[in-house]
């Protein structure tokens, strides 16, 4: 009596794809989600009262203690902290500007941004403080 052998087909099972596109969708928006915000390690200054604002539409210009500005974390210099302003003004005039300046800097690199803010005429600023 022969015995007939059974072929074996190989197939790939299809019936978990669709969770498979399900939790790589999820990953991908998750990851797209994330905050990528550049930071500038300062010493904030203090203050007795402070007074808080939305997190939107702000421009944030970085002094740290040797005078080096960053605009939105990213190393600039006078001229391009100058455009950056008159492009985010141009994009929402709603935008506030953040002034984060490190409490050990000389005072003549923070007057150097606030001319630029005053010639341009800009009202929309805060000085970013740690209230205690």
């Amino acid at each position: 009596m022969k015995l007939r052998r059974k072929r074996k087909t190989l197939s790939v099972p299809l019936f978990s794809t669709s969770d498979i596109a399900f939790l790589l969708l999820i990953f991908i928006m998750l990851v797209s989600l994330i905050n990528y915000r550049q930071v500038v390690r300062i010493e904030y200054p203090e203050a007795d009262t402070a007074l808080r604002v939305s997190d939107e539409n702000n421009l944030e210009i970085w002094i740290d203690r040797t005078g080096g500005l960053y605009l939105d974390g990213i190393p600039s210099n006078l001229q391009l902290v100058q455009q950056g302003i008159v492009d985010a003004y141009i994009q929402s005039p709603g935008t506030r500007v953040h002034i984060i300046a490190d409490r050990n800097t000389a005072f003549e690199n923070i007057h150097s941004v606030l001319e630029i803010l005053q010639l341009l005429q800009y009202r929309v600023v805060s000085f970013v403080v740690r209230n205690e």
